[in-house]
């Protein structure tokens, strides 16, 4: 997975990229196909602001998070993206392997 970190206003110290890096490493946990990761921390006066977005096999997922303080908003915003992962990997899954929708049993369909 290759992660390009951009500042918008703020400096980009290696504090703030190991930070970003070791929490995106938990969505390769839960899915392999994260190929490109772009990431923009911006402030804007008291507002810290992060922006996220994804490409995978099969669909771009995008984010964002803002809070008082830019760790904070790192993880909200990884919380956001991994769930959106996970949403798209249960979709993928369940088309590719021709598995029946929640709710229904063999005698309906």
């Amino acid at each position: 997975m290759q992660i390009s970190l951009t500042g918008h206003h703020v400096d980009i110290t290696d504090a703030l990229r190991s930070y970003v890096s070791s929490k995106f490493e938990r969505l390769e946990r839960h899915f392999d196909d994260v190929t490109n990761v772009h990431v923009v921390l911006s402030v804007e006066k008291l507002r810290k602001k992060a922006e996220a977005s994804l490409h995978l096999n099969g669909a771009d997922v995008f984010a964002n998070c803002e809070e008082e303080d830019m760790y904070a908003a790192i993880d909200g915003l990884v919380d956001k993206i991994d769930r959106q992962v996970k949403k798209h990997k249960e979709k993928k899954t369940n088309h590719r392997n021709g598995a029946m929708p929640k709710g229904m049993d063999a005698a309906e369909s």
